[in-house]
């Protein structure tokens, strides 16, 4: 599950990517803890990867079976992520928040968030395979 606040920028752009990059069987979720409705920036960006993420909701975390849930990537940089208690296996990817940037710079900075998180989630699900070694997108919270 992929965690922020609002689930409309961050959480949504890598619940989109997992979603084509995920192998197979793996469950992909996001959601946050005041959610806000997804980013219809969120959208575009994925759709210029090919990526229709036009039925994707932004979901508050009790919202979410978290008996599904085995995996936390939470995505704040600057503000307080939700903590989720329990056994989960947890990274931090400390992401800026692109709807934080003036408007005429967001599209731009939705590509870059959009664009790193797709480079880490290929380490991470590399990294998940048997003989694979720690990539440099994966830490450890």
């Amino acid at each position: 599950m992929f965690l922020c606040v609002a689930n409309s920028a961050r959480s949504q752009l890598a619940e989109g990517l997992a979603r084509r990059l995920a192998p197979a069987g793996v469950n992909v979720l996001s959601a946050g803890s005041d959610a806000a409705g997804v980013n219809p920036l969120a959208i575009a960006a994925l759709a210029e990867f090919g990526i229709d993420a036009s039925a994707q909701t932004s979901k508050r975390v009790f919202e979410v079976d978290l008996g599904l849930v085995d995996t936390v990537v939470t995505l704040c940089a600057e503000e307080v992520c939700p903590v989720l208690p329990g056994g989960y296996r947890r990274f931090h990817w400390p992401l800026p928040d692109p709807t934080a940037v003036p408007p005429e710079e967001r599209m731009e900075a939705f590509r870059r968030t959009r664009d790193e998180i797709a480079y880490r989630l290929e380490g991470f699900f590399h990294q998940q395979q048997p003989g694979a070694h720690d990539s440099p997108g994966a830490q450890h919270a």
